[in-house]
């Protein structure tokens, strides 16, 4: 039988994960091993789940736990499952709930960038992301367009913050990513050199009258390919470009200067993970 828990306090402390914690004191970086992230939506969690991730507690409207969450329910075991009306769950978290489900999920131990990239033909580099719901697009992009990793340097948002995951749809857990630390840091060298160790030469996504066309075969006969992507705004830093194997540019037409940082992860991933 599910554990199913009315919600008849809003200030029970078991209720703080939804309501009251941010995302850095979900993160717990002085007690990771107790860090939680939040994943909203039955898909989402489902991915979740089907990634190994290990569940806490959920969240939902009443309805759906005969509903669309009832599948999810059964997997999660034993765990808490607090549930009210959709006004009150409103009321409590202060946003509308997407499809009316939340899960509190544990974090876990990320890889290695060399346990990711083994094997892998084509990653994608993030540096210094910071706006979750472009680094959801991206991950969802990643997962759709035939990119085998996604590496980020450390001055990139969390990619399980709340928005980034549900923007992503979950693929934030069917795609391999870690941080750039260790050797790989800090960026862009030694991690540029630490990435051509491994067997991958690295184009730098930049408007620049040097760039490559996107189209340049040199491009699609590379074995190994890391495409790097620049923060919203100012872009990839001149210190990445310069170290950079190949500087790339996505053509534009009708005086468009350039592309949101998701938009220009699709065209690069489709076109250069063939």
């Amino acid at each position: 039988m599910p554990n199913i828990i009315e919600i008849t306090d809003f200030a029970a402390q078991e209720l703080d994960v939804y309501a009251r914690l941010t995302e850095n004191q979900l993160v717990n970086r002085a007690d990771p091993e107790n860090g939680l992230f939040i994943a909203e939506s039955p898909n989402v969690i489902d991915r979740a789940l089907d990634a190994g991730f290990q569940p806490v507690s959920m969240l939902l409207e009443r309805k759906h736990i005969e509903g669309q969450a009832a599948g999810i329910i059964e997997r999660c075991g034993d765990i808490p499952i607090y549930t009210a009306p959709l006004p009150v769950l409103t009321q409590l978290t202060g946003f509308p709930l997407t499809r009316g489900v939340l899960c509190a999920m544990r974090r876990r131990p990320l890889p290695t960038v060399e346990q990711i990239c083994a094997g892998a033909r084509r990653i994608a580099v993030l540096e210094d992301i910071m706006n979750p719901t472009n680094l959801g697009a991206i991950f969802r992009s990643a997962a759709a367009l035939n990119m085998d990793a996604v590496l980020l340097t450390p001055a990139c948002c969390d990619a399980l913050y709340r928005r980034a995951v549900r923007v992503s749809m979950g693929t934030v857990f069917q795609v391999p990513w870690t941080y750039m630390t260790g050797e790989y840091a800090p960026w862009p060298e030694p991690g540029l050199s630490a990435l051509r160790r491994l067997g991958f030469r690295s184009c730098a996504m930049a408007l620049r009258r040097d760039s490559l066309s996107i189209r340049d075969e040199r491009l699609h006969r590379e074995e190994k390919l890391a495409i790097v992507l620049g923060t919203e705004g100012d872009g990839l830093s001149g210190e990445t470009i310069a170290h950079c194997d190949y500087t790339v540019m996505i053509p534009m037409s009708h005086g468009v200067d350039s592309l949101n940082v998701a938009a220009a992860s699709a065209v690069a991933f489709w076109e250069l993970g063939k």
